[in-house]
């Protein structure tokens, strides 16, 4: 060890440029390269820092490294306060809480990256170390420009949510609901549970269809006579056996109206409103219901059929 710790005092070389021609170049060796006694050791020492002037240096330049730390500690602040107001900004604006974290975090390595430069500025010239980091940003934008749009997609669809999680939507040409929402893709699971990642530019550059954005859904049917039913009968069943579904909506009232005339059918059109998450159940529940209420009724629903004449010759 003392090997070790002689090998190192040896390598420590003098930094001053004016020092005397017979002071040695260790202040903790003496002309020969031998270890000096202890007090004669710690008296070079303390000679070597009066000949480098390092606290004359310290308590001339005390004002300025006192303004530095103070800029640093407000910027520290500053950015505790900004991350405060960025969020209560968001909340302001419903943006989704799954941003709040990145959002402070960019807002917090900003003001501080400000402020410590600030403080840096004061002892060595910085404008060509943001110039380098600047440089190299731009060269990793180069060679990263699909991750950067599609960061920027997240970015965009997370400020100005055209969904959330939770909505049932179509995404380029998928239709699911909304599990994920990240930077870099959004997740969303099928109704046979097929789970569908989509990059986010993909999505912000094309049609975004939300089937939830509102309280209440329209669900439409079709329904077919005979010719040689009565038209008000149809309708007035189909009204009566869809006010009778605890999931239609009163308000708007259910309608029925006549939508075509098809070679062996009239179809009829109802439209009926429900809320979102009771789409399903109602559309599943009226196809049974209508269909067991024309019956009952005795109203023919039209099918195609083939008569085969045969000639007895």
């Amino acid at each position: 060890m003392l090997n070790k710790f002689r090998s190192f005092l040896l390598s420590v070389e003098t930094t001053v440029a004016d020092t005397d021609a017979t002071t040695t170049s260790n202040p903790l060796l003496d002309e020969n390269g031998q270890f000096e006694d202890v007090p004669t050791a710690v008296g070079n020492v303390v000679d070597w820092f009066k000949d480098l002037q390092i606290l004359e240096t310290i308590y001339a330049k005390l004002p300025t490294i006192i303004l530095a730390v103070v800029l640093v500690v407000l910027g520290y602040f500053l950015a505790k306060l900004a991350k405060k107001l960025v969020v209560k900004a968001m909340k302001a604006r419903n943006v989704d809480p799954s941003v709040y974290n990145f959002i402070k975090r960019i807002v917090s390595v900003g003001i501080n990256f400000i402020f410590i430069m600030t403080a840096l500025s004061m002892f060595i010239n910085v404008g060509s170390l943001i110039a380098a980091v600047g440089a190299a940003g731009v060269t990793a934008g180069l060679g990263l420009q699909a991750t950067v749009a599609q960061f920027a997609s997240g970015i965009q669809i997370l400020m100005n949510r055209p969904f959330k999680t939770g909505d049932f939507v179509e995404l380029n040409g998928v239709s699911g609901s909304v599990t994920d929402i990240r930077f870099m893709h959004t997740v969303i699971t099928t109704p046979d549970n097929k789970r569908i990642t989509i990059p986010n530019s993909h999505i912000t550059s094309n049609h975004i269809i939300n089937y939830s954005a509102e309280n209440i859904r329209r669900v439409d049917f079709s329904f077919s006579i005979s010719y040689s039913d009565s038209i008000e009968k149809a309708k007035a069943v189909i009204k009566e056996t869809a006010l009778s579904n605890e999931f239609i909506l009163k308000d708007p009232m259910p309608e029925v109206y006549v939508s075509s005339h098809e070679a062996s059918s009239i179809n009829l059109a109802a439209r009926v409103w429900c809320k979102v998450d009771k789409y399903w159940d109602v559309y599943f529940a009226m196809q049974e219901s209508v269909k067991i209420a024309l019956d009952k009724n005795g109203i023919n629903i039209p099918f195609n059929q083939l008569d085969v004449h045969i000639i007895n010759k």
